[in-house]
């Protein structure tokens, strides 16, 4: 737990993750989001008692709601980054390769794996449901300034990249919604940089990029490590 946090903050966060199945729903949400439904689904949970301990959560300033960029009538539910300090993921994944997807393939998927081939010695490449043809100047910038290299001629397919057994991070929440169920995938709903277009949306989606595979990457182990 962050020390730092005020004793009250610290106390209500204990509270709130003293129940068993709202320390379940932190488990899930600390790898990536997802909706309400979504957790239902995979935790074998009902809505009703998934609302409850949503609301219990965002009562204690652990969760927060955004609203998809692609379906607006979806919601997505993330851990806040205190929260994130003081979890860790329970399980860790196994995969040979780590393939991050974005709609156009031309920032947030890019940036993700030029930050994953740093962090991780799993390897990684990114693609798109829907590439674009060239990776966005503003990613490229972003990218060098903290001494990253991306290339601005690289934009690729998911269905030309993707293996059966790779693990997929959507990193939008229009890739998340288009991509079929066939892969064990996770989801990070990061806003689009490219829309704005300025030199702060893209930082933006640096920094919450970066929270998320300094956050992962000690998760997922590649195949037949121990």
């Amino acid at each position: 737990m962050n020390t730092e946090l005020p004793l009250e903050r610290r106390a209500a966060l204990h509270a709130a993750l003293a129940d068993p199945a709202r320390l379940a729903i932190t488990d899930t949400l600390c790898t990536g989001d997802a909706s309400p439904s979504e957790l239902g689904e995979r935790l074998g949970m009902r809505s009703n008692l998934i609302a409850h301990h949503l609301r219990v959560l965002a009562e204690a300033d652990v969760i927060i709601r955004t609203r998809s960029e692609a379906d607006h009538r979806r919601v997505y539910i993330r851990l806040l980054p205190e929260a994130l300090t003081a979890l860790a993921p329970a399980a860790l994944l196994r995969a040979p390769r780590v393939v991050f997807v974005c709609t156009h393939n031309t920032a947030r998927s890019q940036l993700a794996a030029a930050l994953w081939q740093h962090r991780s010695p799993v390897p990684a490449v990114s693609a798109g449901t829907r590439p674009g043809p060239r990776v966005h100047e503003g990613a490229v910038v972003a990218a060098h300034r903290h001494g990253l290299d991306l290339k601005a001629d690289r934009t690729a397919h998911v269905h030309d990249v993707l293996r059966e057994d790779d693990l997929v991070v959507a990193v939008c929440d229009s890739a998340h919604e288009e991509l079929p169920r066939t892969h064990t995938r996770l989801h990070w709903s990061v806003p689009d940089p490219v829309p704005t277009g300025t030199e702060e949306a893209f930082e933006d989606a640096f920094a919450q990029i970066s929270d998320r595979v300094e956050r992962l990457a000690p998760a997922v182990h590649p195949e037949g490590t121990p």
